[in-house]
């Protein structure tokens, strides 16, 4: 338990001694968490686990937690949203972009309860929105890619075809394509957030084609494990460290810090001042990282992403700056014209220069 709290319930029992009261211990905040994959993953969902604990270091009694791993999209979710509901919680964050209209269907149920989703766009009187700029890091992860590859070849594994994950394929060919102009970037798709075996399916086929430097959006380690095995290619962490492939094929990481938000939005619950927002942090809200850059990469190429790192987190650079087109051709940002956000949250084309086709 924090200093302030136990101050504060100490304050607490000295009033309630002075009238002559009886103390009554405060039954804890119940907080729950759904959860698309297992807590082991190593990607994803546990970073979100890591936010759990994080909070349960944080206020320790004052609050209790539940969570439910590997809960599928549609209406399972619905079902396990609800038992959460009905077991007294009085907070629940759902974590994945799938949970979206499962959670705006149980939150018009239960009023009284708040929920947060992850990564969505749907906002109701108790339901809040979070996502971090995970494109930010991947025009880092890009620079260090472009710069890596011997056969000018990226491949890119994406989960779902949604503007959260086309945002990270538009900024990784953008970035990698600065540094090296005759980068091409081959796409797959996993149709999944946590398919080991599909992801190293993946892997392995964009290895066969020429690949020699990977990037993802999907949450095992399974395409870590898939270049380790082939040998030669470079791969980056993705939501977590995945550190236990380094220093060789995983050369840096995109790492989720979601502690901080949790630990807010749950000190707002208990102070009784939640409200409903829509957050969207990146590195320099520190909700992005960036994992330790390996000896793998050559010292300049480290010194270039820190220092594009450095510049996005100061606000002087923005991984969408024109002049950028469409993949029609038609003109899109202007030169020195910046995404919106609401461009960037509704983003459903691919940038100039990729060949690949978003799957309909």
């Amino acid at each position: 338990m924090k200093r302030r709290t136990l101050l504060a319930s100490g304050a607490a029992a000295a009033v309630l001694a002075g009238l002559g009261l009886p103390a009554r211990a405060q039954a804890p905040v119940k907080v729950g968490f759904i959860y698309v994959g297992p807590i082991g993953d190593g990607g994803w969902t546990f970073q979100h686990e890591q936010g759990r604990l994080a909070l349960l270091e944080y206020f320790g009694t004052a609050i209790e937690t539940v969570y439910q791993e590997s809960v599928p999209e549609g209406a399972d979710a619905e079902r396990a949203i609800t038992q959460m509901a009905l077991a007294g919680c009085k907070l629940i964050f759902t974590t994945s972009f799938g949970y979206m209209e499962a959670t705006m269907a149980v939150a018009a149920q239960f009023p009284d309860i708040y929920f947060e989703h992850c990564t969505g766009y749907m906002r109701a009187e108790n339901v809040a929105t979070y996502d971090a700029r995970f494109y930010e890091g991947r025009a880092v992860m890009a620079t260090i890619a472009g710069r890596m590859t011997q056969t000018n070849k990226i491949g890119y594994i994406g989960s779902f075809p949604i503007p959260e994950v086309i945002q990270g394929i538009n900024s990784t060919y953008i970035h990698a394509k600065k540094v090296n102009p005759d980068i091409e970037l081959v796409v797959a798709w996993a149709y999944s957030w946590f398919d080991p075996a599909v992801e190293a399916d993946a892997a392995t086929a964009m290895i066969e084609q020429g690949v020699d430097v990977i990037l993802q959006h999907t949450d095992s380690t399974a395409p870590q494990a898939a270049a380790q095995t082939k040998g030669g290619i470079v791969t980056f962490g993705q939501a977590s460290d995945m550190s236990a492939f380094a220093p060789f094929p995983r050369v840096s990481a995109i790492i989720d810090n979601w502690a901080p938000y949790y630990i807010k939005r749950v000190q707002a619950v208990i102070d009784g001042t939640w409200e409903s927002t829509a957050t969207w942090g990146g590195i320099a809200e520190g909700e992005v990282g960036i994992g330790e850059i390996t000896d793998a990469v050559p010292a300049e190429v480290k010194a270039e992403a820190e220092a594009l790192r450095d510049a996005i987190a100061a606000g002087t650079y923005h991984p969408f700056t024109g002049p950028l087109n469409r993949q029609d051709g038609s003109a899109w940002l202007a030169e020195g014209e910046t995404a919106s956000d609401e461009d960037l949250l509704s983003m459903g084309f691919y940038v100039e220069g990729i060949t690949a086709q978003i799957p309909s």
